[in-house]
């Protein structure tokens, strides 16, 4: 918490997935078998979900910010 990082997201699969979280008020298309980085914070404590707009079901996952 409270400080700015840097998040890198690699798509293994062939196609592409959207990086989407409301709480990180953030989204970005990721092509398939790319990596990309996206700058969040700095966050207050707590955790802040994400998923894939593409594939909701089984893309998810969460960032979470310690004190």
């Amino acid at each position: 918490a409270g400080q700015k990082i840097r998040l890198l997201i690699n798509n293994l699969d062939d196609t592409a997935e959207e990086f989407e979280s409301y709480g990180l008020n953030r989204e970005k298309v990721i092509p398939g078998n790319s990596k990309t980085v996206i700058f969040i914070g700095p966050l207050k404590p707590g955790e802040y979900p994400f998923f894939g707009e593409f594939y909701p079901k089984t893309a998810q996952g969460k960032v979470i910010a310690n004190e």
